[in-house]
């Protein structure tokens, strides 16, 4: 159907371009949105490969391609990640450029800013199969939605509401009649007054819960079923006629959660009737019919006109299908509206619908999905307030402007913070009102409904049916207003409402960003302000509060850098207001994850501000400064950047105040801050030093006990940077820290274990210190994370053992105590990660160093492994590679079975490399190879002599003597040969 559709699509002449026509251009338009949003919406979809890459001639640049997931390389840029076979699945020579999957494919219009409609044009241009594959997934995306429409709402679990059971008796009303088919003779309440809660039965039985009875005449069962209605649920009643004509009901079936469940379990007939009937019997079945119709619409008057031109059809179905896309849309949202939850009707599956589905996903962690809309529950004892706030509510609905301004005047002066009156609100509709309001001329009205919508948005429940409603939309556009007051209460409820990311993403395509920063120009740093500036200022910490709640977006991050916003946070930063501070510091560390926002840290002077403010007497705005600087750390290609933001720490004395803020064990976010920062800054070994001075490692020791795994995760990794100095491991044994440090290694969490094996390896140098850790069984822990199936716990675990081994007496012995232990590392040869296979590599080398131990790993093939290993362009990799081959060949034949495998020609192009720690390694290896002579011929054929020579000059004594140890020993060779030869 996608190929089908896809001939409406107007080509040039020549067919090899599209034509600009309004036709193509509402279909770019919805492919553009459509690819742009598919990684928010699909995130694991979008990861798929392509089976044939998309390829194009591009009008973008290396330069355009910022983000921290592309490496540029002069005109050229890639993706970091690659495929299986190493390529990379975005690659940029311009002007070709290729995409492997739909995440690179959105990430790249992202970056294209003004030229999203450029490229999709492009891109389609360059491959027509793109364009059948892009209406096919639009398709399906318009059968997704109209799945979600077709539900009908109802409430599934918790406690029943008299709303709810008026719904499921209209419902069931439904099913009866008079024909074979009926699944009910009928069904009726017993009273017909409704109290104002909406309840029927007599106030004396709503005291217990009881909302209304019902009497219900089934086909199959004898006599008529009497039913009690509860909020706690619903059973069957049997009649008692009682002294004087005064009739009583006693209660004969357990409780089930909703009439439907109880008429199907008391009443067979029902039950197969109703699973017949439901799906036929409800209004959205009917539109499904009707939405059948509209697409074969256009078929039938192409017949009438006497046509036969396929296209001419295909045109004005592609028009209807995309009008009836915004209609679906647009209707499915609404509908969330209805009541509590989507489920279904249909007794044999269930699925979830409504706008939910389609939230944003980007960075942000998972916490803050969008969750499905939960009713809470009502009770019938609400109290008094509830019933007001609804009856004002509907004196709203009908009320002329002064009215509606003192009926929100009234509406404040209740607590609307509590929960019973935000949902009193939204249950008599009153959010449709609020937000109607936003769109009249009355400046007094908006203020009043935006006052009102800015308490009650706290409540996770209203601020999606905001979003639902458009909401957002119309806050957006009021920040272009000229009001200050208006501008400032649109921002702060846009930051309340933008707490998932469905929101988030509404406010950036409908130009709120740009919006919200160009609210934070203003002067807040002035020694004086006048009554105009402080306006100003105040609207400024709105805009920086909405903001904070839209950086949780990766794409609104790129959009606040584009909009300008680096200088201005970086003003407001110099504020001296508190409750300025806190949302610009909350933006900044969000924003601290992106490399443009890192580097506008350091260059825009926002270190100094930061470090300042750890000082405050706010434990929230410490808190965020904390956090801030934690975040600042690039990758490991940007090391250089990474310490001038410690040396510009310590620099403006910021490491005190950190340490101080160790002290406030209680707030356990302002611990972690905290943590984190000083593990950042542990990395420079001068900020080390610091930190011994201010007595900080013993602090950090006794956090390592009835701690939050966040809090550990940050403390542990500080020491293990700090245990790189020699003084401080005796320091940490003192504290008594090594004990709970070896406890953490039965722990679960990857972070947390990915630290400690580092720490404990770091002690492990220190002799007196790898007692206790013996003691405590700690090699054998060590040992079993080598089965992580984290590459990083692996690759610190193996280089953990390290040191053991060099600092364990009877080090063989104690390694071949562990069953199978010897088997798992080299079989650990077998890992793709390279710090993996270089930790390993090490490890070998010191296990090697026992010759029991060595025969066994040479029984269990470590010799090819490493063979396979040797065509490796990683130093350091290489490294410790050739440690270990050095080290295997002292056993039995494994000199001569590595020349065999063809280890030796490698080994002798690492002699090229640049790092001085290679040459030493490669020539001992070479030197133990020397000691067969076929190595010695395939050293000599592949030119090692001239680079041993080189070497042979070194400084380091290690690396001379076996450069010439080698090169003695093709020497004896060759004149061993020259006499045999010559005689």
């Amino acid at each position: 159907m996608g190929e089908t559709f896809s001939r409406a699509i107007q080509w040039s002449s020549d067919a090899d371009q599209l034509e600009n026509s309004p036709l193509n251009n509402d279909i770019l338009t919805e492919i553009l949105l459509f690819t742009e949003d598919f990684d928010d919406r699909y995130p694991k979809e979008a990861r798929i490969l392509f089976r044939e890459p998309l390829q194009w001639k591009t009008s973008l640049e290396a330069a355009d391609f910022t983000s921290d997931i592309y490496d540029t390389r002069g005109e050229a840029a890639v993706s970091l990640e690659c495929d299986d076979n190493g390529s990379p699945l975005l690659q940029l020579s311009p002007p070709d450029i290729t995409v492997h999957s739909f995440y690179h494919l959105s990430n790249l219009l992202q970056l294209s800013k003004d030229k999203t409609m450029k490229e999709i044009r492009a891109c389609l241009e360059g491959d027509t199969l793109i364009v059948h594959a892009f209406i096919a997934i639009l398709l399906l995306l318009v059968n997704e939605l109209y799945f979600c429409s077709v539900c009908v709402f109802l409430p599934r679990e918790g406690r029943l509401s008299p709303e709810a059971v008026n719904t499921e008796v209209d419902l069931l009303k439904r099913f009866c009649g008079t024909g074979e088919n009926r699944a009910l003779k009928s069904v009726s309440y017993t009273s017909d007054y409704v109290f104002s809660n909406g309840c029927r039965s007599p106030p004396w039985r709503q005291m217990d819960g009881e909302i209304c009875s019902l009497i219900i005449e089934t086909c199959d069962t004898e006599p008529t079923l009497f039913i009690t209605c509860s909020t706690s649920g619903v059973f069957y009643d049997e009649r008692i006629n009682g002294e004087g004509g005064v009739n009583y009901y006693m209660r004969k079936s357990e409780l089930y959660k909703d009439i439907m469940t109880l008429l199907k379990n008391m009443s067979p007939h029902f039950a197969v009737a109703a699973n017949e009937q439901v799906l036929l019997n409800t209004p959205g079945i009917q539109q499904f019919y009707l939405f059948q119709h509209i697409l074969v619409m256009p078929y039938f008057l192409s017949c009438w006109f006497n046509t036969s031109d396929w296209h001419c059809w295909v045109s004005i179905s592609l028009i209807v299908l995309v009008i009836l896309f915004h209609y679906i849309k647009l209707w499915a949202s609404l509908n969330i509206n209805m009541s509590n939850r989507c489920i279904c009707v249909c007794m044999h599956s269930k699925s979830p619908g409504g706008a939910g589905d389609f939230s944003e996903s980007s960075s942000e962690d998972e916490e803050d999905e969008e969750q499905p809309e939960r009713r809470a529950e009502i009770p019938t004892d609400l109290p008094s307030e509830y019933w007001q706030i609804q009856k004002l509510v509907k004196y709203l609905k009908g009320a002329n402007q002064t009215a509606t301004v003192i009926v929100l005047c009234a509406l404040r002066d209740f607590n609307l913070v509590q929960e019973t009156c935000q949902l009193a609100i939204r249950d008599v509709g009153g959010l449709e009102v609020l937000i109607n309001l936003l769109d009249t001329d009355d400046i007094r009205c908006k203020i009043g409904s935006l006052k009102i919508l800015k308490e009650i948005s706290c409540n996770s429940q209203i601020r999606q049916t905001i979003a639902d409603l458009g909401g957002l939309q119309t806050m957006v556009s009021i920040l272009d207003s000229p009001d200050k007051e208006l501008k400032g209460l649109a921002a702060e409820t846009i930051a309340n409402v933008a707490k998932f990311r469905r929101a988030r993403r509404t406010v950036r395509q409908h130009g709120g960003i740009k919006r919200l920063v160009e609210l934070l120009d203003c002067l807040p740093d002035s020694v004086s302000l006048s009554a105009e500036q402080e306006r100003d200022a105040d609207v400024a910490r709105c805009g920086a509060l909405a903001l904070w709640s839209c950086s949780k977006s990766t794409r609104n991050k790129e959009s606040i850098r584009r909009a300008g916003g680096i200088p201005l946070l970086a003003r407001l930063l110099k504020s001296s207001q508190k409750n300025m501070l806190i949302p610009v510091v909350g933006t900044l560390q969000e924003c601290a994850s992106e490399k443009s926002y890192r580097i506008a840290i350091q260059t825009e002077g926002m270190i100094e501000d930061l470090v300042k403010n750890l000082s405050c007497d706010n434990q929230e705005l410490q808190m965020h400064c904390a956090s801030a600087i934690f975040k600042v750390r690039p990758g490991s290609d940007c090391q250089c950047e990474d310490k001038h933001t410690r040396d510009l720490v310590r620099q403006y004395e910021g490491l005190k105040p950190l340490v101080m803020l160790l002290n406030e064990a209680e707030n356990k976010q302002l611990l972690a801050a905290t943590t984190g920062a000083i593990w950042k800054c542990s990395i420079s070994l001068e900020n080390v030093a610091k930190f011994q001075e201010y007595k900080a490692l013993e602090i950090l020791v006794g956090l390592l006990k009835d701690q939050p795994e966040e809090v550990l995760v940050n403390v542990v990794g500080a020491l293990a940077e700090c245990a790189q100095i020699s003084e401080n491991l005796a320091t940490i044994r003192k504290s008594g820290g090594i004990q709970p440090l070896v406890n953490l290694l039965t722990g679960t969490n990857q972070a947390l274990l990915g630290n400690v094996t580092r720490a404990v390896g770091a002690c492990a140098t220190d002799p007196e210190n790898m007692v206790i850790i013996d003691r405590l069984d700690g090699v054998r822990l060590l040992w079993s994370l080598l089965k992580n199936p984290n590459p990083e716990v692996q690759a610190n675990a193996a280089w953990a053992i390290c040191p053991c081994i060099e600092n364990t007496k009877d080090a063989g012995e104690m390694v071949r105590s562990f069953v199978g232990g010897l088997e798992l590392i080299v079989n650990l040869l077998k890992s793709q990660n390279k710090d993996v296979l270089a930790s390993v590599c090490a490890a070998i080398a010191k296990i090697a160093k026992d010759v029991e131990n060595l025969a066994v790993i040479t029984d269990h093939g470590v010799v090819p492994m490493l063979a396979n290993l040797t065509n490796t362009g990683d130093d350091k990799l290489r490294r410790y590679l050739a440690e270990a081959i050095a080290c295997c060949c002292k056993w039995g034949s494994n000199c001569v079975s590595f020349g065999e495998a063809g280890a030796v020609a490698p080994l002798v192009h690492y002699l090229h490399s640049k790092d001085p720690s290679v040459h030493q390694a490669t020539a001992r290896a070479l030197f133990e190879l020397s000691k067969d002579p076929n190595n010695c011929i395939t050293m000599h054929e592949n030119g090692v002599v001239k680079l041993l020579l080189i070497m042979i000059g070194s400084t380091d004594e290690i690396l001379q003597e076996a450069a010439a140890s080698c090169v003695a020993n093709i020497r004896r060779l060759a004149l061993a040969n020259d006499k045999a030869k010559y005689g």
